[in-house]
């Protein structure tokens, strides 16, 4: 559909344009159910893993009482497969009694009782992906004030079984409908990745006064073929995307695997990092009862995190691909400071990077490297000095890179960069870190 047909439709829904609710001025962080638990909602054979009020009890146990809560990890996200296969009699939706004998509201108290919020799952359509009731036009209000009255804080709304004039009219009145409700509910849509995710038929202007934030591209996959395609997709078209955005309004690339079954450890840092500099929802999709320990130490880097949430809101970019298929992403953050990600695409062995910061546009000065995965700080670095960088294959080094004369300790208004102890002097000659 042409955009001034978008702008004349989208025109005659008053306020819907507006969503004003002030929420999500970083990227939001939590837990979502759907990448490694599906829908899976045989509770007899399978009571651990099922689609149910214990999975999400588990989950909320365990970010509040293992460190996730302290580090901004604070949704609980249910995905498809919650819901009864019919409304009630009152119209309204409704989790399955058997697996949610305590219904949602009961479930978004035990969640808020441990200091964190309740994500829910919807779809604009007449079915949700996996065939459990959907969102038409005629229940979105009706919906969004079941959510309010259950005490959910977030919704994602997804699109399967809607047609384009349903999804241009239905994702702008669910977040009239959502503002209209009172409570402060940040509002996740799924339009953009049903009509191609770019311009002209996305309009990420008009989009981010609709939504705090949107998927773009295809569904993560636990592998890191997918991985790839995900950060590819949006590193080539990161002109279109980059600048939609900014506090209250984020691309989402869909969630983070780490911990699961298909990425190495190198892979696993990888993706972490680049949803870092991408400023990236960190939603989680694995089972924190069973993180070992090397996906606990990546997804609980402070200042990875701290990378991803800085205040200021402008994503990263590509900067350089080179002929030795080295890449290298780059972000400005907070207090002249600025992330560094030096990424692999290799498969052979780990491979010797040679650059300055003068190559890649920093300005002149002198600087210090914190490499967030080995904790080691590079000083005595001016913009002119050679260094090398040594990067597994799949792999990345990731700098928060500072001016010399500013205290690595935490800023103030994040709070989350730790203190770091560990340094050595760079002398003359190249130093591998």
């Amino acid at each position: 559909m042409e955009y001034f047909q978008v702008v004349l439709l989208l025109a005659l829904i008053p306020g819907s344009t507006s969503l004003d609710n002030g929420l999500l001025r970083t990227p939001p962080m939590g837990w979502m159910a759907w990448e490694r638990f599906r829908c899976d909602i045989d509770c007899n054979k399978d009571p651990m893993n099922c689609i149910s009020e214990k999975l999400f009890r588990d989950m909320a146990d365990r970010l509040s009482e293992d460190g996730w809560r302290e580090l901004g990890y604070e949704y609980v996200m249910i995905d498809d497969c919650w819901m009864s296969m019919q409304r009630g009699s009152d119209g309204r939706l409704q989790p399955d009694p058997d697996r949610f004998p305590g219904g949602i509201a009961k479930l978004a108290r035990y969640i808020h009782d441990r200091g964190l919020k309740l994500g829910i799952y919807a779809d604009m359509g007449s079915a949700t992906c996996m065939g459990f009731p959907g969102t038409t036009l005629d229940k979105v209000e009706l919906d969004a004030h079941t959510f309010a009255s259950w005490g959910v804080d977030y919704l994602k709304f997804d699109g399967c079984n809607s047609n384009a004039i349903e999804q241009l009219i239905g994702y702008p009145l669910m977040s009239k409908a959502l503002n209209a409700t009172g409570r402060p509910i940040a509002y996740s849509c799924s339009w953009p990745a049903y009509i191609g995710g770019l311009p002209p038929n996305v309009n990420y202007s008009l989009l981010g006064d609709m939504c705090n934030l949107w998927r773009n591209f295809d569904d993560i996959q636990d592998s890191w073929d997918s991985v790839q395609s995900i950060f590819d997709w949006f590193s080539t078209n990161q002109d279109d995307l980059q600048p939609a955005a900014g506090p209250g309004r984020w691309n989402d690339p869909d969630m983070l695997i780490i911990g699961n079954f298909g990425l190495s450890l190198d892979q696993a840092r990888t993706q972490m990092a680049l949803w870092a500099i991408m400023a990236a929802p960190l939603v989680m999709s694995n089972d924190l009862r069973t993180l070992n320990n090397d996906a606990l130490a990546i997804l609980q880097n402070r200042v990875a995190i701290a990378i991803n949430q800085d205040p200021r809101g402008i994503q990263g970019r590509r900067l350089l691909q080179e002929k030795s298929r080295i890449e290298v992403y780059w972000r400005p953050l907070s207090h002249s400071a600025n992330a560094l990600v030096f990424l692999s695409r290799r498969q052979d062995m780990p491979y010797l990077y040679h650059s300055s910061l003068a190559k890649l546009n920093f300005p002149a000065g002198s600087f210090e490297a914190y490499n967030v995965f080995s904790g080691k700080t590079l000083t005595g670095l001016s913009d002119k000095t050679e260094f090398t960088v040594s990067i597994n294959p799949s792999g990345v080094v990731m700098w928060y890179v500072y001016p010399a004369r500013q205290s690595p300790r935490p800023p103030k208004d994040t709070g989350r960069y730790p203190y770091m102890r560990r340094k050595y002097r760079m002398s003359s000659f190249h130093k591998i870190i």
